[in-house]
């Protein structure tokens, strides 16, 4: 027998878009009640402004414009349970709030108890920490409460079973990282077990700044079977039907990590460029195979008739890096065109001739190429309005293999929390997924030694060790936070731990001074790792 039909809508929200998130809202309300029937629709954390708000929430004109955006949802909230998240100004201070609706008025009303401060998050700055539990009746089931953290830890969750609770909704604005969702179906699976209710999960979609928000909502009955599952990465409205302790609804199947990966770097690009009203991406595409993947995942993201890819040659650039860019966005359909450096850069060195006069050439005159490259592609967003997607991993990002205004020049940069070894396996999955067509990057980008062309038969492991050894070192020295001892004792060699771990603490001032990009590990160079500019702390 059905108790209940719930509506679990996982949707995308704009921070700050709050006209167009509660029309949203309400569109979803609609739908919800007359196509789908259900008895309550349950939307993500924050959904009315959008999540991570930050200091937005300070803006003095802010409370009444979500005052307002409730009252549209208020009214909108007949013949159906309305269950939204949004920032309550009350009490003198800010609250991350839940309320729920139904035929114009308002149900129950709660306060989120548990504030993240760690990570990502820095919610304590922003809100204060709410009390209690909060359950309504809902076809005479007793439905409680909580806000995304509140589920983490025990508490909240015990003390809605106390209040009478059978059923738990939880609404989440939880950033995506790789691994999240087994992290996230053992926290829900911990307070079944020790609450002995069944839990509804409902979660954000979509890109925000340097976060993905990758849905992932899910129900675990009260013996902790798993019953719903959301595609990742995918809006819309999941039906639930309900008995009183068991859920039914789609469960998704598993998925591989770098098809996981693909879809958040795309919804990235996808989310970033829209939101800040460009007309579409730029793409330097060199030849090699970080700009091929930037390019693909663009025209995925965009369409191709929105990416356009500029190949930038020099003196130094191989014949096949220009016949290789060539054919990928022949490929893939985007526009493509070929501005040579050379004439800037004999300007450049020309004008500097007399103060470089007694100098060898060196990183300076390197430099110098991917600047010439930077300004052009600069100079054609400026006047045509496309964004500049930048090209550079997180392998290059940690060691400063890069050039600030030169490469590092640009409006997002997909592949910043991407390590080099991953690149060329999402290079290679998506390679895979053309098989009818044959493959989008050619092979040939993937074979050959990577190199930034900006000396004669350069190649990275000129500067750098190999990638498959750079990556593991720099997982365990950025992620895992290892000691310069303990990654030697995994077996790399103590001169190569010290090297790299000696260029990623000279670099984090250019890290300061880089794009955003899409955070995808569990430490990513931004929010989640903060670390002085100026320090003394070698080989710690």
């Amino acid at each position: 027998m059905v108790a209940l039909r719930i509506a679990a809508a996982q949707l995308n929200f704009w921070v700050g878009d709050v006209e167009g998130n509660v029309a949203k809202i309400i569109q979803a309300v609609h739908d919800a009640r007359d196509r789908l029937r259900a008895d309550l629709v349950v939307f993500p954390e924050l959904a009315v402004l959008g999540y991570p708000p930050d200091d937005l929430l300070q803006r003095s004109g802010l409370p009444a414009v979500v005052a307002e955006g409730l009252q549209k949802i208020r009214h909108a909230a007949t013949g159906v349970h309305v269950l939204v998240g949004h920032p309550e100004y009350a009490d003198g201070g800010i609250y991350n709030a839940a309320t729920v609706f139904r035929d114009r008025r308002v149900v129950a009303h709660y306060r989120k108890q548990i504030l993240p401060n760690y990570g990502v998050f820095d919610e304590k700055r922003h809100f204060l920490p709410g009390r209690g539990a909060s359950v309504f009746e809902l076809n005479r089931i007793p439905v409680g409460m909580c806000i995304c953290e509140d589920v983490w830890e025990p508490g909240p969750a015990l003390a809605a079973k106390r209040a009478g609770a059978k059923l738990l909704v939880n609404i989440n604005a939880s950033p995506f990282t790789l691994g999240k969702s087994d992290q996230r179906h053992a926290i829900l699976a911990a307070r079944v077990r020790e609450t002995g209710l069944p839990i509804l999960y409902v979660n954000l979609v979509g890109g925000q700044d340097d976060l993905l928000f990758d849905g992932d909502s899910t129900a675990l009955d009260a013996d902790g079977g798993l019953s719903f599952r959301a595609p990742l990465f995918e809006e819309d409205v999941h039906l639930l039907e309900f008995d009183g302790r068991k859920f039914q609804g789609p469960v998704r199947p598993d998925v591989a990590d770098e098809a996981v990966i693909y879809r958040g770097l795309v919804q990235s690009i996808r989310d970033y460029v829209n939101r800040n009203g460009f007309k579409g991406a730029l793409v330097g595409m060199s030849g090699g195979v970080d700009s091929a993947l930037v390019a693909v995942l663009a025209a995925d993201a965009l369409g191709p008739e929105r990416v356009w890819g500029v190949a930038l040659p020099s003196r130094y650039s191989a014949g096949i890096s220009l016949e290789d860019a060539r054919e990928e966005a022949r490929r893939l359909g985007i526009r493509f065109d070929v501005l040579s450096i050379e004439p800037p850069f004999q300007a450049f060195l020309d004008v500097l001739a007399p103060v470089f006069a007694g100098t060898m050439a060196d990183l300076t005159e390197e430099n110098l190429q991917s600047r010439c490259r930077g300004v052009l592609l600069m100079a054609l967003s400026n006047k045509h309005g496309q964004l500049v997607l930048t090209t550079g991993n997180k392998s290059e990002m940690a060691v400063g293999y890069a050039t600030l205004y030169g490469d590092m020049a640009g409006g997002f940069a997909p592949l910043k929390d991407v390590y080099k070894t991953r690149v060329y396996r999402l290079a290679r999955y998506r390679n895979g997924l053309e098989s009818a067509r044959g493959e989008v990057i050619p092979a040939r980008v993937l074979a050959r030694p990577p190199s930034a062309e900006l000396r004669p038969n350069q190649t990275d492991q000129d500067s750098l060790p190999p990638y498959d050894v750079l990556d593991s070192i720099l997982e365990a020295y950025v992620e895992e936070q290892r000691s310069i001892p303990d990654i030697v004792a995994m077996g790399f060699s103590e001169d190569t731990v010290r090297r790299m771990a000696s260029l990623v603490r000279k670099s984090e001032y250019k890290r300061r001074q880089s794009p955003p990009g899409p955070k995808i590990t569990a430490r990513a160079f931004g929010r989640d790792r903060r670390y002085p500019l100026t320090a003394v702390y070698g080989d710690i």
